[in-house]
Formats: C-alpha cells, sequence, structure tokens
C-alpha cells in the first residue's frame, strides 16, 4: 500500500463524536439566543445529527447529557438512533445546574449534597447500561471563591470517596472519563483544575479509568500536545472535547483560534498510538450564533483536515533531522506536512465512501434547514437547562 492509500485508508476510520448539546440553544451568560428549527427533544437531536453523519461519513456517535436528554425509555432512544444509521456514546453527567450545589457537588461539605450528587452519577451509569454506552464522562464544577472557604485537602479526599464508589459501580466494558478545568465557575480553587489533578486521581482508581483533555480548559500558553503525548505514553488518554478558545473556555469551533495547534494536538496523538477507538474524538462545543448543523459538520472536517495532515508528517525524515540535531529540518518536516492543502485528498476520499466531497454546500442543498424550521414550531426548543 503506497503512503498516499494509507492515509487515505486511516481517514477512513476517522470517527468524532457530537454532542447532543450543540444542537440545542446556547449563549453567552447575558443572553441565549434561540434559532428556528431547534429540536424540542433528544429525539430530534438525533435527527440532526444523524444529517451530520450523512454528509460527513465520520460522526457516528452522539454523547447524551443528564437531565437535558432525560427520558423514560433509554433502550428506545438507543434504538431511535440506531434506525438513524447512529449510536449513542458517552453519558455525560450534571453536577452544576442545582440550587444544593452551590458550594459544590461531589466536593460538597455538607455529605447530604455529596450523596444527592452521587446517586446522579450512578443513575448515568444505569443510563450506560439501557444504552449500551460504555463512557461515563465526570465534569465537576466544584471549587472556592475565596481562600479558607473550605478544606482543600478535604474536598480532595471527598473526590476520591466519590469517584470511588462510581468507579465500582462500572461494568467491566465502561470506562470513567475525568475531565478538568483549571477555572470557573470556581475562581480561586477548581477541585480538578488540570491534568495532573485528574491523572493522580484517575491512577489510584485503576484501568477502567482515564483522563479527558478538553482542547479549551487550558491557561494561555499551555503545551497541551505535551500533555497528550504524556497522557498516551502512560496509557490514560481517554479522550478529548475538542473545541476553541480565544481568551477562556469560549466553546468555539474546534480549529478556529488555532488550526497550527489542533495540528499539533493530532500529531501526538498519531505519533504516540492513540488514533485507535480506545481514544474517543468528541466535539464539546456550542454554536450560539451561527447555523448548528452547519458549524457542526464544519468542526467535523476540521478535525478531519488537522489529522490528514498529521498523517502526512514525513516520520523518517523526521527522526532523521532528530537524531542528527538538525533543528531547521526537523521542523521544516513538520511545517510541510501542515501546510500541506489536504483539502483535494479529503474530496477524494469523500467521493470513495460514497459521499459529496463538500459536505457544507451538499448539506445545504438538501433542504433540511428549511424543513425543520417549517415543522418544529410549537412546543419548546432545547437549550441550556433543557
Amino acid at each position: 500500500m503506497t503512503e498516499l492509500a494509507a492515509v487515505k485508508t486511516a481517514l477512513k476510520t476517522q470517527a468524532v463524536e457530537t454532542p447532543s448539546w450543540a444542537y440545542g440553544n446556547s449563549g453567552t451568560r447575558f443572553k441565549v439566543f434561540a434559532q428556528p428549527g431547534v429540536p424540542r427533544n433528544p429525539r430530534e437531536k438525533l435527527d440532526d445529527a444523524a444529517q451530520v453523519h450523512a454528509f460527513t461519513g465520520a460522526a457516528p456517535t452522539v454523547a447524551l447529557h443528564i437531565p437535558w436528554d432525560k427520558v423514560d425509555d433509554y433502550g428506545a432512544l438507543a434504538k431511535y438512533a440506531q434506525e438513524r444509521g447512529l449510536k449513542l456514546g458517552a453519558i455525560n453527567s450534571n453536577t452544576f445546574q442545582d440550587d444544593d450545589y452551590r458550594l459544590g457537588s461531589i466536593c460538597h461539605p455538607d455529605a447530604a449534597v455529596r450523596r444527592k450528587a452521587l446517586d446522579h452519577l450512578l443513575e448515568c451509569v444505569d443510563i450506560m447500561d439501557a444504552t449500551g454506552s460504555k463512557d461515563l464522562k465526570l465534569w465537576f464544577a466544584d471549587g472556592t471563591n475565596y481562600p479558607g472557604q473550605d478544606d482543600i485537602r478535604e474536598r480532595q479526599d471527598r473526590l476520591a470517596e466519590g469517584l470511588a464508589q462510581v468507579y465500582e459501580r462500572l461494568g467491566d466494558d465502561q470506562r470513567m472519563l475525568l475531565e478538568y478545568k483549571f477555572f470557573e465557575p470556581a475562581f480561586y480553587m477548581t477541585d480538578v483544575p488540570d491534568w495532573g489533578t485528574a491523572y493522580a486521581h484517575c491512577l489510584k482508581l485503576g484501568p477502567k479509568a482515564q483522563v479527558v483533555v478538553d482542547t479549551g480548559h487550558h491557561a494561555p500558553g499551555t503545551n497541551i500536545e505535551f500533555i497528550v503525548a504524556t497522557l498516551l505514553r502512560e496509557g490514560k488518554l481517554g479522550a478529548f472535547d475538542f473545541n476553541s478558545r480565544f481568551y477562556a473556555d469560549d466553546d468555539l469551533m474546534v480549529g478556529a483560534a488555532d488550526p497550527f495547534q489542533l495540528f499539533r494536538i493530532m500529531y501526538e496523538v498519531i505519533r504516540g498510538g492513540g488514533f485507535t477507538p480506545d481514544v474517543a474524538f468528541m466535539l464539546d462545543q456550542c454554536h450560539n450564533i451561527e447555523a448548528k448543523i452547519p458549524a457542526i459538520i464544519r468542526s467535523v472536517m476540521n478535525v478531519q483536515e488537522a489529522t490528514a495532515k498529521a498523517l502526512l508528517v514525513d516520520g523518517a525524515a523526521l527522526a532523521d533531522a532528530q537524531r542528527t540535531g538538525d533543528v531547521l529540518a526537523a521542523n521544516a518536516v513538520i511545517m510541510d506536512a501542515y501546510n500541506t492543502d489536504v483539502r483535494p485528498l479529503l474530496r477524494e476520499v469523500r467521493e470513495e465512501s460514497g459521499l459529496e466531497p463538500d459536505p457544507i454546500a451538499a448539506y445545504r442543498r438538501s433542504g433540511w434547514a428549511e424543513k425543520i424550521a417549517a415543522e418544529r414550531v410549537g412546543g419548546q426548543q432545547a437549550g441550556w437547562g433543557a
């Protein structure tokens, strides 16, 4: 197989999980902007997700968020997804929107609140059993705003205790994916602020606990690809939440702010053996002012482009330059791959897979946007907290 053929084969295996909440209304702290045709329930979210997969061929799973996607029959929802060519992916918990969680959830000083949060996490595992999902994704807004507000060490003890109870409930083929975020909504101290804290807890828990890297959850200047390389080296990278940020956690379209960074991350994924189903590529984005389905399609395409460029890095030439200490030659190998226009290659990959070469144009021609705007009238649109 030629090198180009191998790249094409690899690209055809790539899958990017889309988040159910990205199809709903979202906004800033000041305003949520409604759009026509937005889904009113989880099934309509899946209908939209099916469009993304139909035009990209690379988005076969959808992450759910509980309670935003709560239904009476999760088995029936999984079947509905299957009928549309999809599977239900990661189950995302929510321990940040109840009034009880003002001082935290699983790290809260009140045992009763901690119990409430734990019961919700265990409920999410029950939902995994019903949907066939293998990943439980945990992100905690827990933290403090002021020095002395609570005991830092005790909060870590509470966190460890709660995670251990959830871990014990997982099935043999299920995983816990622990996400981190260095600030917001807590501003003095966040209980899971960085990859090291997440890694330490996952290491103690065992092999079914792995770290999620959200590309928007780092301080400016952080070398995210180093984190990726290290977690892969330790066998603890479980998933990505792909998005972009300019200043803080903006949840913008992946690759929008720094496509070169996304390429560098994908190179380390490939270099470290992470281009497998064991590392989930998930989007975690909010489309506040742009049309949602085309934005998600574009995001999938951005991941594909970064991956294609990373696959084109000449590994032999790079290794030779590194061995001989040729700094400029080594950098040139990386830059040559990044500066390659891979769009014609990806058009070929899509056509060989029976897809339209331009997913955005194909979606616009489909009339789906006009159809849902006309049909989804009445009821309550899905959005933050719904």
